[in-house]
């Protein structure tokens, strides 16, 4: 396991220093490799030894790493030490390093391999409230919401696999002016018939219908604002419509979840916020920090010198509340009710002004908590659309994705006898969907493009589905033949070291995940795993090779196979077994 070999790096260094162990911990990390190459499993970069005091800020960087590296004593764990270019390099004893690795991971808590580690211990443990997805209610689940469902979901998974207790939340667009439009244009275009058959169509097209209409109509925009006064001032009829609306599409939704494997605890809304809203216009006044714009709307001030160049409008001349205001309510309330340690939001990046002005303006208010809270952009994607080319909702996506995985599958020559093609095709549909999105940068735009996404080779999640399936295969050939007991000396050609040393940065990548919330970390760490899996694949064949060869190397082949699925699950994706 890295943090044995880190423990004993760090108290070698700092015996050496005469400096505290813990100091050295996240200063070391492990080497990444290269395919065929021989290289050191961790180094430590004297630089930030004197960024940290730990070492002389002066003086030739080289000849303090090398002064440094002739102090470190080799013992029977840290084999080779040596000094380059301001990096010292450890190399571990070989043998020490099969054991420490694969014994874990052949054990039941193979599945908690690499979050024992002491790279964790500055993470802050606790409570973390994620809010993710937030669709619009009564429009049609959008592939646009695919980046915020899955993002978090990554996210939560991450935290909670970290020790935290994750609140997962739903956070639905169920309250505004666009209920205005639908409960307006639904009395005009609307039909109850139609709303049973196909519910959000039907909504999406009186939708579209109303705001045409509304364009040149003014008496429509009139009709719009005096639905949704009657909505916020409670009045049964407008309230009754709008929860048929609501249930009707909560529905949908709960079906393109299960699909994608995601679940929410709490399913909120906007609209449960709409009295508190009202509260937080009365704390704000009373405060000091809303004023009236001539306009007759309540904004508050947010620029630094306070003379009104930056102002965040609050309330409309009319009373009615807006989405920053119940946002305000909605954080206040969460805190009130679940105490939480950090608040995340995962949302596109056109949104984050908006979060920028609602972190300031809770600040503002006294609620020192609002520095704990987090936004989480995200870029567009570009270029989704389906054979049909139609407008692209959700299912549409998954459906194709299903529909040509499946296509793919049928005409491989590899493909396996399974008892349920299209739920296997659908999942590694899912797969390849999550990883072309996750490859990069969430902040980046990036254009979505089917071939490259469904590729069997090359870096896509229908190769990580397939190393899986191929390592589950052999396996289950292979039954029978693990053994309890592992001779490390088996182990020692470079096919099979390189993915121990890789297996060594697992910690790492989930570390750096934590820190910058990016599923990149992870994504790329697999894909790599995947390929030095193929090498070893082809040059350590388990079948044929002397009985003792090939329990140990099943067990390098049954480790590597559970970081892969351990991995994978924190992404939300579901590991299939065949393919």
């Amino acid at each position: 396991m890295a943090c044995f070999f880190r423990r004993r790096i760090a108290e070698k260094l700092g015996r050496t220093l005469k400096q505290p162990e813990d100091a050295f911990i996240p200063a070391l990390s492990a080497v990444p490799v290269f395919k065929k190459q021989k290289t050191a499993d961790f180094k430590l970069s004297v630089s930030t030894l004197r960024t940290e005091g730990i070492l002389p800020s002066s003086g030739d960087i080289q000849l303090q790493t090398e002064n440094l590296a002739t102090q470190l004593k080799q013992d029977s764990v840290v084999e080779h030490i040596s000094a380059d270019c301001g990096v010292i390099n450890f190399t571990v004893n070989r043998k020490l390093l099969v054991q420490k690795i694969l014994e874990p991971l052949g054990k039941q808590e193979g599945e908690k391999f690499g979050l024992d580690s002491e790279l964790f211990s500055t993470l802050k443990r606790g409570t973390t409230l994620v809010e993710y997805s937030s669709p619009n209610i009564a429009k049609k689940f959008h592939a646009g919401h695919l980046r915020s469902t899955i993002i978090g979901n990554f996210i939560a998974n991450l935290k909670q696999s970290l020790g935290n207790n994750v609140i997962r939340m739903n956070y639905l667009g169920d309250w505004g002016m666009q209920f205005g439009f639908l409960g307006a244009g639904f009395g005009q275009f609307g039909c109850q018939e139609k709303l049973k058959q196909n519910p959000l169509q039907h909504l999406f097209e009186v939708y579209v219908r109303v705001n045409k209409e509304a364009e040149h109509n003014e008496d429509m925009k009139q009709a719009a604002r005096d639905f949704f006064r009657q909505l916020e001032q409670h009045e049964s009829q407008a309230v009754s419509l709008w929860q048929q609306f609501r249930e009707i599409t909560v529905k949908e939704y709960h079906h393109v979840y299960k699909r994608l494997g995601v679940h929410f605890d709490i399913y909120s809304g906007e609209s449960d916020h709409q009295d508190q809203a009202q509260k937080v216009v009365e704390q704000l006044q009373s405060q000091g920090l809303m004023k009236t714009s001539e306009k007759g709307t309540g904004v508050v001030d947010l620029s630094p010198d306070g003379d009104m160049s930056s102002v965040c409008t609050v309330l409309r001349s009319d009373g009615t509340t807006l989405y920053i205001t119940r946002d305000l309510a909605a954080a206040i309330d969460r805190k009130h009710k679940y105490h939480f340690d950090e608040m995340i939001y995962v949302t596109d990046k056109s949104q984050a002004n908006h979060f920028h002005q609602l972190f300031q303006i809770l600040l503002a208010m006294g609620h020192s908590w609002a520095d704990r809270c987090r936004h989480v952009p995200f870029g567009l994607v570009q270029g989704m659309k389906t054979r049909t080319g139609e407008v692209v909702f959700l299912e549409d996506v998954l459906d194709e994705a299903r529909a040509r995985m499946l296509d793919n599958m049928s005409q491989s020559k590899t493909t396996k006898e399974m008892d349920d093609p299209e739920g296997t095709a659908e999942k590694v549909g899912i797969s390849a969907l999550i990883v072309q999105d996750f490859k990069g940068p969430l902040h980046t735009d990036y254009k979505f493009d089917w071939d490259r996404m469904l590729q069997a080779q090359g870096d896509t999640g229908v190769f990580l589905q397939y190393t899986h399936a191929r390592l589950c295969s052999l396996k289950r050939r292979n039954e029978g033949i693990e053994s309890s007991t592992l001779d490390p000396s088996l182990l020692l050609e470079q096919t099979s070291i390189s993915i121990l040393q890789h297996l060594l940065r697992y910690d790492e990548v989930l570390y750096q995940s934590a820190q910058d919330l990016q599923p990149k970390h992870l994504v790329n760490f697999l894909l790599k795993l995947c390929h030095l899996v193929a090498s070893a694949h082809r040059e350590l064949p388990v079948k044929g090779s002397r009985q003792d060869l090939a329990k140990a190397r099943l067990q390098l082949f049954s480790s590597a196979c559970s970081v892969l699925a351990n991995g994978m699950r924190i992404l939300g994706i579901t590991p299939v077994d065949k393919m």
